[in-house]
C-alpha cells in the first residue's frame, strides 16, 4: 500500500535520503525513529509529493507518486504535528468541508459518527476549533481520514506535546484505524509510544534506514537501547 524503490533526495551538498526501501501492507503501522535530520519527514514529504525525490520512486496504493500526484493524493491523509482546521468553524464543519472536498457529501448524523468513533462527543463536534486542545485537533484530523475514506496515513509527529492520557487515546485510534485496514506511516521521538502502536519500527540515520524491527520482538527498554546503539 506504502512503498518506496531506491527513493534519494539531495538538498544541495545534503545527501536528506539515501536509497530507501520501504514496503508497508495494509493494517500495518510502521513508525519511522531517528534524530533530527535523520531523513524521516523528507520521507513523509516524497510519499506526499510536496518534494520530488532525486532518484528512485514512491508509491501509494500502486500509484507512482511523481507521475501521478493527483490520483496519488485521493488515497492518503496526513496529519502534522499540528493538525491545520479552519479555527472559526466548529468540527463538524472543518468535517464536512474536507470530506467534501474529497468528494463525499455526509449526512450531519454520519458526520457525528466519524467525531464519535474519533473520541469527539457531539458537544465537542458543535464548538469551534480554536477552543479545541491539541488532542482534539489530532481527533477531528482521524475523523476526516475516516470521512476520506482514506487508504493510507501519514503521521509527522504526532504525539508531540501530548499529555500520557491524550497520547494513549490517540494511539488506540492509529490501531483501530490498522483494524480497518489502514496503512499508516508515522514519524517520530517517541520511542515508548512507537513500541506500543507499531507493527514494524524503522531506524533511520542520516537519510538511511538503517534498522527495522518487528515491534512485539522488543520491549521498550531494549527498543530504546537499540535505538541509542543505532543512531
Amino acid at each position: 500500500m506504502i512503498a518506496a524503490q531506491h527513493l534519494h533526495k539531495r538538498y544541495g551538498n545534503t545527501q536528506a535520503l539515501e536509497d530507501l526501501n520501504l514496503d508497508i501492507a495494509p493494517g500495518e503501522i510502521f513508525c519511522l525513529l531517528g534524530q533530527n535530520g535523520a531523513g524521516k519527514t523528507t520521507t513523509i514529504n516524497c510519499f506526499l509529493g510536496f518534494v520530488q525525490p532525486s532518484a528512485g520512486k514512491a508509491f501509494i496504493n500502486g500509484i507512482d507518486v511523481s507521475q501521478q500526484p493527483v490520483e496519488s493524493k485521493k488515497h492518503l491523509a496526513y496529519l502534522p504535528e499540528v493538525v491545520m482546521l479552519y479555527p472559526n468553524l466548529s468540527g463538524l464543519e472543518n468535517l464536512q468541508y474536507f470530506s467534501r472536498l474529497a468528494g463525499f457529501r455526509y449526512e450531519k448524523g454520519e458526520l457525528l459518527a466519524f467525531l464519535q468513533v474519533a473520541g469527539l462527543d457531539e458537544a465537542a463536534a458543535l464548538r469551534r476549533v480554536s477552543t479545541y486542545s491539541k488532542g482534539m485537533r489530532q481527533k477531528a484530523g482521524i475523523a476526516i481520514a475516516m470521512a476520506k475514506r482514506a487508504k493510507t496515513l501519514f503521521l509527522d509527529e504526532p504525539t508531540s506535546g501530548l499529555d500520557p492520557k491524550a497520547s494513549n487515546e490517540f494511539a488506540q485510534l492509529l490501531k483501530t484505524l490498522a483494524q480497518d485496514g489502514v496503512a499508516v506511516l508515522m514519524a517520530t521521538h517517541d520511542i515508548f509510544r512507537a513500541r506500543e502502536v507499531a507493527t514494524r519500527i524503522g531506524i533511520m540515520r542520516e537519510g538511511k534506514l538503517v534498522a527495522v524491527h518487528q515491534a512485539d520482538e522488543l520491549t521498550a527498554n531494549e527498543l530504546e537501547k537499540v535505538y541509542l546503539e543505532t543512531v
